[in-house]
């Protein structure tokens, strides 16, 4: 059944949706690793890193509406079931229980650098197929480098 028009052509449609389709799994998929950092997670810096938890959280939530909408948009209704989510997510998780302060920080600078990557191979997919998709991904792709960038800052001085 379809509900609502494109203003694509199919195949662009086809791109561009499954590029949303894949950015809502992470964005969703960020938004419970942050969650679950920032209930779990101990350590002399808790409370800075507590508050940046939230941060991610909040920008990966208010994309992934966004996102979500933009594929409505197109046509394709988009899926953030739970089902959907824990069957597709694959960027890195904190273990279960008490996550030390640092460990969270890894978790977060790797998960947001797999997203990013994945991200920036779904901007040059929408390329040719849709602009105002592409713009939403790169929009997307700044602001979790930016997150990314200062989970990493917590990491300096680096150890050894």
């Amino acid at each position: 059944m379809t509900a609502v028009r494109s203003t694509l052509p199919d195949e662009a449609r086809r791109v561009s949706c499954e590029a949303l389709q894949d950015t809502l799994v992470d964005l969703l998929g960020l938004s419970l690793i942050g969650k679950q950092a920032h209930w779990n997670i101990v350590g002399p810096r808790f409370r800075s890193i507590h508050l940046q938890l939230d941060e991610v959280v909040s920008a990966a939530r208010n994309f992934a509406d966004t996102v979500a909408e933009r594929s409505a948009a197109l046509g394709v209704p988009p899926d953030g079931r739970p089902e959907t989510i824990a069957k597709a997510f694959t960027l890195p998780a904190p273990k279960e229980g008490w996550v030390r302060d640092s460990d969270a920080v890894q978790v977060m600078v790797e998960s947001l650098q797999d997203a990013i990557g994945r991200l920036r191979e779904r901007i040059d997919a929408t390329e040719k197929a849709d602009l105002v998709t592409q713009d939403l991904l790169i929009s997307i792709t700044a602001e979790l480098e930016k997150q990314r960038w200062m989970f990493d800052a917590e990491n300096f001085p680096r150890e050894s």
